[in-house]
Order: C-alpha cells, then structure tokens, then sequence
C-alpha cells in the first residue's frame, strides 16, 4: 500500500476523530455530559489540532506529497 494512502487514512481517522471530540463538546455545553469550563477548553484545544491535522493531511495526500517517511 503506497504511503500516501496510508496518510490520506489517517487523514479520515483524524476527520472522524474531530468529529466526535465536537459532538462531547456539544453535550457538555447542553449538560448531558458533566464537564467544567476548563475540560471544554482542552476538548476545544484538541478539537483544533486534530482538524488541522486532518486538514493537512488531507491535502498532501490528494496532492501526492509523502510528508509521513520525509519526517520519520
């Protein structure tokens, strides 16, 4: 399996990732789930870093560039 796909799936894992840290945040902010201000700003936080993961991978794999073994 060529590297880029492999990125072009961790790519997907990192979209659906970010997906569900939103959907927690979501239910804390309604008080379905229990959570504190600061427990929101580190799902936020971390909500940011997996979509612009998401984001840059994505992007290098549909362009072609291997940036995952250039960095290993």
């Amino acid at each position: 399996m060529p590297i880029v796909n492999v990125q072009a799936l961790i790519a997907l894992v990192l979209f659906l990732a970010s997906l569900f840290v939103a959907r927690i945040v979501v239910r804390i902010q309604n008080g379905s789930l229990p959570g504190s201000a600061l427990w929101l700003l580190y799902l936020r936080m971390l909500l940011g870093f997996l979509f612009a993961g998401a984001i840059i991978l994505g992007l290098y794999s549909f362009a072609g560039i291997d940036i995952i073994s250039k960095h290993l």
